[in-house]
This record gives C-alpha cells, sequence and structure tokens, in this order.
C-alpha cells in the first residue's frame, strides 16, 4: 500500500461531517510536524457548530537579494458531507473499501485523497530539498461544506491581519471530468442570491378591481429580466446568468388574489459584471415597473480568476509530465473556498481528482490515480521552487 493511499484511508475512516474534523487535522499535523512545519489549530464558531481550522506553514529559504521565500499554499477541507441512507451504501461510508480498482468511502473524492496526496507530497519533496527556496503552507478548515463562515475566511481574516503574504494557492477540490489531469479550475463565478418581496392587495377573486395581484403585476417585469443580457462573458467566463429558484403568492385557496409574491433568484456572474452593478441594474427593472417591493441581498461570493501565469504554467507542466495531458483551464461549476483565499493570493487554481462520484452514495475515486495525483503536487513543489 503506498504512502499516500495509507493516509487517504486513514483520512475516510474519520467521520468527520460539517462541522466535525473527527482528528483529521490532528493526524495531517502530526505528519507536517514531523518535516518542520509550525502548526496552529483555530477553532471558531458558536458552541453548537464548532467549526476547526489548521494553518500549518513550513518556511523555506529567501533567494539572495529577496526578502522571503515565495509561499505556495495548499488548501482544502477534513469536513464532508452527510452520508445520505446508510442501506444504500454498498459498504459503510466511513470504512474504506476497494472494489474494481476504486476506493470507496465518503470522501474519498471530495476532499481526502487530496489531502493525502498533498501531505505526501510535501514529505517526498521535503526529504530531497530539506531548504528550498519555498515556503509552504497548509490551510484547512472542517467548515467548508456547510455555512462556511467560520472556516476559511476565518483563517484568512487572521492572516491578513498579521500581515501573511500568499503567492501562490493549490485547492485540492475534485476539479477533472473523465481523466486525471483533464481539467483545472483557475477561476469561479460569483454567487449573488435575492429574495424579493412584490406587495399586492388581497382579494376575492370574483372582484379583480379591489384587489392587485402581484403575480400579474410582476409578470412584464419577470419578462424583462429573464430577457436581459447581463453581459457577454469572456474568454475564460459565460455570460452571466439569472434565474429564477422558488416563486410563491397565494393561501392555497383558488378564490383569493394573493397580497404579495415571494422570488427567489441568483445571479451566477463573471468578471465582466460586479455585485454592485447588478444589483442596481436589477432594481431599476423593479421601479421602470412601478413595482412596490422590498428585497434582501446575499451575496455569496465574488469571481475570482488566475490568468496564465507562473502557478498555471507550473501546474500544466506537471500534469504535462505526469498524465501526458494537455490540461484544459476552467471556470465551471459552484463556489469554492477558492473565493475567499483569492482576496489575498493573487494565483489560485483548483485542481483535484475526478468529482463524478461526490456527495453521491457511494463515492469513490480511483486507486491508480492517487500516485499521479500526488506526483502532480510535488511536481509543482519542484517547479516553483525553481522558478
Amino acid at each position: 500500500m503506498s504512502a499516500t493511499l495509507e493516509l487517504t484511508e486513514q483520512l475516510i475512516s474519520r467521520s468527520s461531517v460539517t462541522p466535525e474534523d473527527a482528528g483529521c487535522q490532528a493526524l495531517l499535523a502530526g505528519r507536517l510536524q514531523a518535516l518542520g512545519f509550525v502548526c496552529e489549530s483555530i477553532v471558531s464558531g458558536p458552541d453548537d457548530f464548532r467549526v476547526t481550522n489548521l494553518w500549518a506553514k513550513f518556511t523555506g529559504q529567501a533567494r539572495a537579494g529577496a526578502e522571503r521565500a515565495p509561499l505556495l499554499v495548499f488548501a482544502g477541507h477534513t469536513d464532508v458531507v452527510p452520508t445520505g441512507p446508510l442501506e444504500q451504501w454498498s459498504c459503510p461510508p466511513f470504512v474504506p473499501s476497494h472494489r474494481q480498482g476504486q476506493l470507496y468511502g465518503r470522501g474519498a473524492a471530495d476532499m481526502k485523497s487530496s489531502l493525502a496526496a498533498m501531505v505526501v507530497a510535501c514529505e517526498e519533496f521535503l526529504a530531497a530539498h530539506p531548504k528550498p527556496d519555498l515556503s509552504i503552507a497548509f490551510l484547512l478548515t472542517s467548515d467548508e461544506e456547510g455555512p462556511a463562515k467560520d472556516g476559511t475566511v476565518v483563517v484568512c481574516e487572521r492572516l491578513k491581519a498579521r500581515g501573511e503574504v500568499l503567492d501562490f494557492c493549490i485547492v485540492g477540490e475534485p476539479t477533472c471530468v473523465e481523466k486525471l489531469g483533464d481539467m483545472v479550475k483557475n477561476g469561479r463565478r460569483g454567487t449573488l442570491s435575492g429574495k424579493l418581496r412584490v406587495k399586492g392587495l388581497q382579494g376575492h377573486i370574483a372582484y379583480p378591481h379591489l384587489a392587485k395581484n402581484p403575480v400579474h403585476l410582476f409578470a412584464p417585469a419577470l419578462a424583462e429580466l429573464v430577457a436581459t443580457e447581463w453581459d457577454r462573458g469572456n474568454e475564460f467566463f459565460p455570460a452571466t446568468s439569472w434565474q429564477v429558484s422558488n416563486i410563491h403568492g397565494g393561501t392555497g385557496a383558488s378564490n383569493i388574489i394573493p397580497g404579495e409574491l415571494v422570488v427567489d433568484f441568483n445571479f451566477r456572474f463573471c468578471t465582466e459584471s460586479t455585485a454592485e452593478g447588478l444589483k442596481q441594474r436589477l432594481e431599476a427593472v423593479l421601479r421602470r415597473h412601478a413595482l412596490d417591493f422590498t428585497l434582501q441581498w446575499t451575496l455569496g461570493g465574488e469571481p475570482f480568476l488566475t490568468t496564465p501565469g507562473t502557478l498555471v504554467q507550473a501546474v500544466r507542466d506537471a500534469i504535462a509530465a505526469e498524465t501526458g495531458l494537455n490540461t484544459e483551464l476552467s471556470t465551471t461549476g459552484g463556489t469554492s473556498d477558492g473565493r475567499f483565499i483569492a482576496k489575498m493570493c493573487p494565483q489560485l487554481i483548483e485542481f483535484g481528482p475526478i468529482n463524478a462520484s461526490i456527495h453521491k452514495i457511494d463515492e469513490h475515486v480511483l486507486v491508480s490515480s492517487l500516485e499521479p495525483l500526488k506526483n502532480i503536487y510535488k511536481g509543482v513543489l519542484q517547479r516553483l521552487a525553481l522558478a
């Protein structure tokens, strides 16, 4: 059994459903401390939702004329989503199991295999280069799959406050589609949600002149919002999308005109738009249609993008050397904790195993991909140390 597989199985064996860490970070911290990392545990959140975070740092040697060595951060999460019905699993979700070359268990792909590969990559890299011209850090949380209010964002705030400088970051989210190395995420769209309440006047459906139907009042505005081109995207992002997720009006009775319409919607927006600009444009449409409304906005994350440069090239070269693939850069998918780190780190990418089984019953990862994943992470370390 390889060191990467063994560590992956040890992590899967820990039932770390959000916000529980179940000792995962202590296990990893022990391995990192043996390499010379200084480890700091940061506990955050209310008593009924305690979140465990880890910041671990190995300080490399500054090159001649430089004040410090550049810092590469490996980021990820030790928490996993709930298992779902246990009886639907082919094997217990927190007992690592093998079938037909796959390793099964909750967190196998998202993202305990990435964490194991990152740690073993550092062990092998530092064994060969004990005094590298590169600093290395780990930023781990047990609150990525949950509300994400007491995890990575809290650690980033603390790092900013003490002037920590991050140069590169690899988030170990599962990014590949069919083969290990076929896709890297070099950005993510932002997410902006809104809850719209359109006020009308409740009344008997037989006397519409004595009421105001908010569904009818909103319909022309809805048609305009659906038809609006918010932006055209760019070479890295698709056009910004506005989508209604829920719409509700009425009491359930068939003879009552509702007094209020409630609409939940979301923007997935690219770097061609801003959250403030989207808010202003949407509210202008509502006012133009003379609606009586209130709006509650929730900004889940700003878009971020790492254009091709030192980190992207190092990752591409490491993937090509290990797999022979010319990896695709992509910004598809939902949000990740990269949205918090990107605010203080100029070059950030996400790269991990195949994502087809994540969050599903019988989550799994291809065993034969674990060593190549570790080798790619190690290859990035080697290339950045020489950059």
